[in-house]
């Protein structure tokens, strides 16, 4: 199992998260690309960051919300929304080079994220683009619709979800408007469960989930906490926790 989280995302003279004591417990990073969080200075420095601690570097697009952090839904034309992935992948993809590194994979970001599962024929044109521009990138999405049509198009896929949110009984995560503080305690417990094939939801029922990785989201307070005690749970469990882009 790999642990991804999302970073970059402060901005200009504002900053968000400890970075530094997330990036000792996770395999791969989600930076952002300047549209729902991010510019290119803080990209550069999370880029050398994360090249520090060895991580498998991925571009974290969003739709052009930094007002709303990315979390809403902003109405676009398919090929429009190729277009906004393309360009922030291009921009992070030429910091990376340009500092020594290899770009690993691609996540897209909150509401983004959310449309791209939902919408297979937009899942599609997106793979058949990126298969164009960037066939080497993996794209990490929850399974879905979105995400078997993104490998029909001939994307590799890596199936992921974010342990610290809870999940609806669709197997789906609910999204914090504000992410607080959660105890890392029972996210441990749900991460162990996720690499026996299912998760417990907020209902209370358990259903079929099979993932390659799992979220920490780096802009809740103690994300670095959190990230820890699922690494730790993990490894006690017998799982072998490393980076699938290696």
């Amino acid at each position: 199992m790999e642990i991804n989280a999302d970073a970059g995302e402060s901005f200009g003279r504002w900053s968000l998260g400890d970075q530094a004591e997330l990036f000792k417990h996770i395999d791969a990073v989600n930076i952002a690309c300047g549209f729902h969080a991010g510019d290119p200075t803080t990209m550069r420095k999370t880029v050398d960051q994360a090249m520090e601690y060895e991580l498998s570097l991925g571009a974290h697009p969003g739709y052009q919300d930094l007002i709303g952090f990315g979390r809403r839904i902003i109405p676009m034309a398919p090929l429009s929304v190729v277009d906004l992935i393309l360009y922030q992948v291009g921009a992070l993809d030429g910091i990376v080079t340009a500092r020594g590194g290899t770009l690993r994979h691609i996540k897209p970001h909150g509401s983004l994220y959310g449309t791209i599962a939902r919408d297979a024929e937009l899942a599609d044109l997106i793979g058949r683009s990126l298969v164009r521009g960037y066939p080497h990138l993996s794209v990490y999405l929850t399974p879905s619709v979105g995400a078997d049509a993104l490998e029909m198009a001939g994307v590799r896929v890596v199936r992921e979800n974010a342990v610290d949110l809870e999940f609806d009984d669709e197997g789906m995560n609910v999204i914090d408007p504000v992410p607080q503080e959660k105890a890392p305690g029972p996210i441990a417990e749900q991460a162990v469960r996720i690499t026996q094939g299912h998760v417990l939801t907020n209902t209370g029922k358990t259903v079929s989930m099979h993932l390659e990785s799992i979220c920490v989201h780096g802009d809740r307070v103690n994300a670095p906490g959190i990230a820890g005690q699922v690494r730790a749970a993990l490894i006690d469990a017998g799982v072998h926790v490393g980076p699938l882009n290696a």
